[in-house]
């Protein structure tokens, strides 16, 4: 089996969690990975307009995808072609950064893609700028698969998320969680999985007291907002964080709960639980530092699974940050890799026919998983793509699962609104660690920038 590493700073937005394998639902079964057939199953009779048939003429499909996230789509491309040979595809490709900055001008334009990564679907959706896949959802199905984390893709006429018309579908659904080096776990008589915060806590100074540093983590691209989430996911008003992350009226992040996971996150800083420059680590250095043997944890999301197979295999592990008491429901980040179709795509029928092919193909399943450490989602009812044995992968699956049983699927706070997370959340946790902000003010600052941005 072969596993691909990738690298991105952008992980902060893709969001996702793999408990669609485990919300129970039922739908027809896929297509296998022969290519005896040009149509895709689809229950009853397709709706007006719309086609699940694959043309036979041939096409080109037009992909926009982010900079480090292209492997898993190299490998579903040409699998894609040998099965449907007369589709071929033009791939695209730019920074997060620009992608955050241009994407609603290039899907505005005259030669939008077919596919585009776009995180923030709400405002776009509202404003026409993406297609409505509703006719596909009926078509093919979809809305019979678990819907857990395609609810966080739904937007109503009124702009509200969290229900409504379907707007995007995720290619790798993921978890959040704490990867740790077991072999430091081991040296210093940790205990895994950890189910408290106390006890983390506690394992984080027993890794200072041996000399150890207990999280390698950058901050140089806001990756501290996973640490800042995963506590506060733990704590009272978990409700209110999610009205807030769906832009609800009178929505607020200036809350008890806001206030006391920024001042933990401010205490484990100046404990020195993190390094001391944190804020000049960027992504992938603090990923290639914690794959070679820097930090005895590491707070992400399975999105690395895979690479940490390849390059470390059986050296590290995983598990659901824990809760304030032992039995406490797991609660993580979990929100669709999510692909918008522009409402102005040439080729609305063949990228909805691969949008469904990703999902329901057992070979292309097994390239999202092998690609990315993440279940591909789709049906219920199709067999999970396998993982090698003492992989990382089936930790973060197993993590996943406990996710997807307590109900825990919470998106990023960074899906608020398109711009909090470059514009305000991400630079006032520099200053929060450096202890430059207090927490009431972090709050307060995020607050701010949302009613700002959102026009309130």
């Amino acid at each position: 089996m072969r596993i691909k590493n990738r690298r991105s700073s952008a992980v902060l937005m893709a969001g996702g969690a793999a408990l669609a394998l485990t919300l129970a639902a039922c739908s027809p079964p896929g297509s296998s990975s022969s290519p005896t057939s040009s149509t895709s199953d689809a229950p009853g009779e397709e709706p007006a307009g719309v086609s699940t048939e694959l043309t036979s003429d041939p096409v080109e499909l037009d992909l926009y995808l982010e900079s480090g996230f292209t492997e898993q789509f190299e490998a579903l491309q040409e699998e894609f072609t040998k099965q449907f040979p007369n589709v071929t595809f033009k791939v695209r490709a730019d920074s997060f950064q620009n992608l955050a900055q241009n994407a609603v001008r290039i899907m505005s334009s005259p030669d939008a893609p077919d596919l585009m990564r776009f995180p923030t679907v709400q405002a776009a959706a509202q404003d026409g700028i993406l297609l409505n896949l509703d006719p596909y959802a009926e078509a093919y199905g979809w809305n019979d698969w678990p819907q857990g984390l395609l609810d966080q893709v739904r937007v109503t006429e009124d702009g509200a998320r969290g229900s409504g018309s379907l707007y995007a579908l995720g290619v790798g659904y993921n978890v959040t969680g704490v990867y740790y080096n077991k072999a430091k776990a081991e040296d210093l008589g940790i205990e895994i999985p950890i189910e408290t915060i106390s006890d983390l806590e506690a394992a984080m100074d027993a890794a200072l007291d041996a000399g150890e540093l207990p999280s390698m983590l950058g901050n140089a691209d806001f990756t501290f907002a996973f640490p800042l989430q995963m506590i506060q996911n733990q704590l009272d008003g978990l409700d209110q964080v999610k009205d807030w992350i769906y832009q609800e009226p009178d929505a607020t992040y200036d809350l008890p709960s806001s206030v006391e996971a920024a001042g933990k996150l401010q205490e484990w800083a100046e404990k020195g639980y993190f390094p001391e420059d944190a804020n000049a680590i960027d992504y992938a250095t603090a990923m290639g530092r914690f794959t070679g043997g820097e930090g005895l944890f590491h707070f992400n999301g399975d999105w690395e699974a895979g690479g940490l197979t390849m390059n470390a295999p059986g050296e590290f592990g995983f598990f659901p940050f824990p809760g304030v008491t032992a039995d406490a429901p797991k609660v993580a980040m979990a929100a669709p890799a999510t692909y918008v179709v522009p409402a102005t795509a040439k080729n609305q029928d063949e990228i909805a026919f691969f949008l469904n092919w990703i999902h329901t193909d057992e070979t292309a399943r097994q390239i999202v998983l092998e690609y990315t450490g993440s279940t591909p989602g789709g049906p219920a009812d199709l067999a999970p793509p396998v993982a090698p044995e003492g992989s990382v992968i089936n930790e973060t699956l197993a993590a996943a699962a406990q996710v997807a049983d307590d109900d825990g699927a919470i998106d990023f706070l960074g899906n608020a609104t398109p711009g909090i997370l470059t514009s305000t959340l991400g630079p006032d946790l520099q200053l929060l660690i450096t202890g430059r902000m207090t927490p009431e003010d972090f709050a307060k600052h995020v607050q701010e920038a949302y009613e700002t941005e959102l026009g309130r």
